[in-house]
């Protein structure tokens, strides 16, 4: 948090993510995104972003169903993902599944899949050079605009930028 000239911050992550904002107000972001990536850290988070990937949270959920739709969820990335399809795949109500999500991951099902969706978008950027459009269908995204879409929402950056600043200079 950053309230006039006072920085504070609360756990580890979060204390890396000050340093590389402090990075980029004073030497800019090109120098924070090399810290950053010689860090293995992907992007200097927002304050209001969690520290926690949604999927590791799901992963560490003692909620058998979370856990059982993580790989599920990654074989069937590509297809339409509503509440309900997910629903039927727990054998659960819709609003069961809702209650889980939010109680658990303080989030909503559709916006998980997103994040799932975003995360492997940003796995294939980084560690490949497939083209956007190739990426987003391969992530369930309906296309590459809707991605970039996802990625300005949720990262401040577009798919090719984050590409740029933050994959392999190989």
């Amino acid at each position: 948090m950053k309230d006039g000239n006072i920085y504070t911050s609360a756990g580890m992550s979060a204390s890396i993510d000050m340093a590389l904002s402090l990075i980029a107000e004073d030497r800019g972001d090109a120098l924070a995104a090399e810290v950053s990536r010689e860090m293995v850290l992907f992007l200097r988070r927002p304050g209001h972003q969690p520290q926690q990937s949604l999927s590791l949270l799901a992963q560490s959920s003692n909620n058998r169903n979370l856990k059982a739709l993580q790989p599920w969820l990654q074989e069937h990335l590509t297809q339409e993902l509503s509440v309900e399809i997910l629903a039927d795949q727990l054998a659960m109500s819709r609003s069961t599944l809702i209650r889980i999500f939010k109680t658990e991951l303080n989030t909503t099902p559709a916006k998980y899949v997103e994040n799932v969706r975003l995360e492997t978008a940003r796995r294939f950027l980084l560690m490949t050079s497939m083209n956007l459009d190739r990426i987003a269908a391969r992530c369930g995204f309906t296309s590459a605009d809707v991605m970039r879409r996802v990625f300005m929402r949720n990262l401040g950056i577009s798919p090719l930028h984050y590409r740029q600043q933050f994959g392999s200079s190989e």
